[in-house]
C-alpha cells in the first residue's frame, strides 16, 4: 500500500515543480524583480504566486501551500487540460471568481 501512495504522490510533485517553475520564468521574462522574490511581480510575497480566474482573467494572489490541497490541485488539473502550462499568459484557472472565491475563503480557514 505504501508503494501505491508514492506512485500517486510523484506525478502530483512533478505538477506542483512545474508550475512552481512556470510560475518563476514568467515572472522573469516579463522583466519583474529577480532578486529574492524568484523573478516575480514585487507585489506578490514571498511564498506566494498568481493566478488568473475568469472570463476577465481577474488576477489573484494565493499562498503557495493550495498547491498541496486536493481542492486546488483539481482546478489545476483543469487548467492543464484546457490551457496547458506553455504559454505566456500566466497560471489561468478554468474556474468562475466567484467559485474560486469561495474556494480560497473556505481554504484559508
Amino acid at each position: 500500500m505504501a508503494n501505491r501512495k508514492s506512485s500517486n504522490k510523484l506525478p502530483q510533485t512533478a505538477v506542483i515543480k512545474q508550475i512552481l517553475k512556470r510560475c518563476s520564468s514568467l515572472g522573469k521574462r516579463n522583466g519583474y524583480h529577480d532578486g529574492t522574490c524568484g523573478g516575480l511581480p514585487l507585489d506578490v510575497p514571498k511564498g506566494h504566486f498568481v493566478v488568473y480566474v475568469g472570463e476577465n482573467r481577474s488576477r489573484y494572489i494565493v499562498p503557495i501551500s493550495f498547491l498541496t490541497r486536493p481542492e486546488f490541485q483539481t482546478l489545476l488539473h483543469q487548467a492543464e487540460e484546457e490551457f496547458g502550462f506553455d504559454h505566456d499568459m500566466g497560471l489561468t484557472i478554468p474556474c468562475e471568481e466567484v467559485v474560486f472565491q469561495s474556494l480560497t475563503s473556505m481554504l484559508s480557514a
